[in-house]
């Protein structure tokens, strides 16, 4: 049984603990909520860039069609990397740089190695991933760490050029990893195809009422404008697929930056929790150790008088 300097010594050790993941939760809820304003600042914008590019590849004026899964059932999906004859893929996967935020890091690591083959290349974005993948073989040809900590559209723009021009000939398609967040209590790994052979492109669907072109969501119309194009198509869709590419990037950026401050909040969270039970438990152990301390040296007193 330990002695109640050992108890004492072992509840300033958990108070001390108690103050570092209280103030790590203060500190990652305060970041959520920025990241969560940086989303919200910026999805009106990629929904509008979405729903241009879904107008201008519209076939007919008539009909929109549908280009893939809507960004509200972007969570579940869960395909793998697709083939494209014996062309390798390249991913990038997002983590953190730090740990202490449950099961974020372990998650995202997971799904890279469910989808990863044999010759793939994959840039790691944050310190956690990259070290994961160089232990497997597969290191990150540069160094991505400043980007997951401080996502900026500048960076993102950059690597996607990157990748587009290292693509040809290379690789058969580039795919996103990363963790989408859904709510502070639920992060849920994501594969979403970047950069395809065949301009995979994740674009609004006809059945997304929010982004449909055309809608009018408080009257409930479902017509496509008639639009006029110029200079021509093609033209219009080698400027938006680019922007809507870098942008794309950026947003599993920004979504990454959010679910890995939920986590860690809720992880600090918990480990607040557990540590207001051990301190409790550790009190009224402390007392207890007390109080038959004080009845051991009173019975002792007691007896000694006796004796005399």
């Amino acid at each position: 049984m330990p002695t109640l300097k050992e108890i004492k010594g072992r509840i300033a050790s958990v108070k001390n603990t108690l103050k570092i993941t209280s103030a790590m939760k203060l500190v990652s809820s305060a970041k959520l909520h920025k990241a969560q304003q940086a989303i919200e600042a910026m999805r009106p914008y990629e929904q509008r860039l979405q729903v241009m590019l879904a107008t201008v590849a519209s076939s007919s004026a008539g009909s929109v069609p549908d280009f893939g899964t809507p960004p509200a059932k972007k969570a579940d999906f869960d395909g793998g990397v697709p083939e494209n004859g014996t062309l390798p893929a390249l991913i990038i996967a997002i983590a953190s740089n730090s740990s202490l935020c449950g099961g974020f890091n372990a998650n995202a690591i997971a799904k890279v190695r469910s989808i990863r083959k044999p010759g793939d290349t994959v840039y790691s974005i944050g310190r956690k991933m990259a070290d994961a993948m160089r232990r497997d073989g597969f290191p990150s040809p540069q160094d991505f760490s400043a980007l997951s900590e401080h996502p900026a559209y500048a960076p993102c723009a950059a690597l996607v050029e990157q990748m587009t021009a290292e693509m040809a000939g290379k690789y058969a398609r580039v795919v996103l990893v990363y963790n989408h967040f859904v709510s502070t209590a639920r992060q849920t790994p994501v594969v979403e195809t970047l950069l395809g052979s065949s301009e995979e492109m994740s674009l609004p669907s006809a059945n997304n009422k929010a982004d449909a072109p055309g809608r009018d969501i408080s009257s409930g119309a479902t017509e496509v404008p008639d639009v006029i194009i110029e200079p021509s198509r093609p033209a219009l869709m080698a400027a938006l697929i680019p922007k809507t590419r870098k942008l794309k990037l950026y947003a599993a950026l920004l979504d990454s930056a959010a679910a890995e401050h939920a986590a860690r909040t809720v992880a600090m969270q918990t480990a607040t929790d557990n540590g207001e039970d051990l301190l409790a438990e550790l009190t009224l152990q402390y007392n207890k150790g007390r109080q038959q301390k004080i009845t051991s040296e009173i019975l002792d007193l007691a007896g000694g008088q006796v004796q005399q």
